[in-house]
């Protein structure tokens, strides 16, 4: 048979073609899907320059929306009190603290301001007891002594009956409402001279509640 020399390039070119195209099949194949280990190369291409300021300037732009939304806080805050002020003095409903709302809250104050009450003379009769007590004079400190006494049993006295009548009041006016602690907050509120209670009187003396 006649023989057909095999050129060189021929020769070198397919083996190492050979052994590249071995190696990629050999070669693991890698899931796009797999997570990455958090030591290893991030594998993304860094950012550049424009992208990086960009991103720092919406980190800025969300702490200037923090610190916005904390100074909205406090004058939403500042409004709230400005109006809790304004209801203690005009009585509206919607604006009193928790402490006062309620129509058992308002029956039981109405019902305190409609009429005299001993305790709330309390604070002038002490100081008229003081004074007379101070006084270096038996006969006088002795008065002072008495009428001290006669005070704190009319005090008494006179909350009580307050205290029952309210009771009886709010029972009937009120059967199915939650009254606990009304008849405290009334009494507290009698030991108060009636120009310094809040929420302001809204009734007169004398007028039923």
């Amino acid at each position: 048979m006649p023989w057909h020399p095999v050129p060189l390039g021929f020769v070198f070119r397919s083996r190492a073609k050979e052994e590249k195209a071995a190696g990629a099949d050999k070669a693991p194949l890698t899931d796009s899907k797999q997570t990455r280990d958090p030591q290893a190369p991030k594998g993304r291409p860094t950012p550049k320059r424009s992208e990086a300021q960009s991103q720092r300037r919406s980190v800025a732009n969300t702490s200037m929306t923090r610190k916005e939304a904390a100074k909205r806080q406090r004058e939403e805050r500042r409004a709230a009190l400005d109006r809790q002020r304004q209801a203690l003095a005009t009585g509206d409903e919607r604006y009193l603290p928790a402490r006062d709302k309620g129509p058992v809250r308002k029956l039981a104050r109405d019902f305190i301001d409609s009429r005299f009450n001993i305790a709330e003379f309390f604070l002038p009769m002490a100081v008229v007891i003081l004074v007379l007590s101070m006084v270096r004079v038996p006969a006088l400190q002795t008065i002072a002594l008495l009428l001290w006494l006669v005070v704190i049993v009319l005090i008494v006295l006179d909350s009580f009956v307050t205290g029952y009548r309210l009771k009886k009041r709010l029972a009937e006016r009120f059967p199915d409402d939650n009254k606990r602690g009304a008849v405290a907050y009334a009494l507290m509120r009698s030991l108060q001279m009636r120009r310094l209670r809040l929420p302001k009187p809204q009734v007169k003396r004398g007028e039923r509640p």
